[in-house]
């Protein structure tokens, strides 16, 4: 399982899950509940309800480089261009605009 936590503009507001189901995003609590939060996408608006899916989210997929910079990154950090969320946590950690991507590491580990 690997998990990330989804800064919007630099404040935690969720937290991204990889598992054998597939992708889980929820957002935080504290985030929720603070008047001023705004939703990371318009594909995700507020709410305590997890978003889930089969597949990687095509909003979080849509942050993951294209072309040559993708090339550049599969070859440099040996990531299978498949896996998205290996991907999406080598990437993404500052990316442009309110959104950063930042590997969690698992309490278990």
């Amino acid at each position: 399982m690997r998990q990330a936590n989804v800064l919007y503009r630099d404040t935690i507001a969720g937290l991204l899950v990889e598992d054998e189901n597939g992708y889980t995003f929820t957002y935080d609590d504290d985030y929720l509940l603070d008047a001023s939060a705004e939703p990371i996408s318009l594909t995700f608006p507020l709410t305590a309800k997890p978003y889930q899916s089969n597949v990687l989210f095509p909003f979080f997929d849509g942050l993951i480089p294209e072309g040559w910079l993708l090339d550049i990154a599969t070859h440099n950090w040996k990531i299978n261009p498949s896996d998205r969320m290996g991907l999406l946590l080598a990437c993404c950690k500052d990316c442009i605009g309110a959104i950063g991507i930042v590997a969690k590491q698992n309490e278990e580990e």
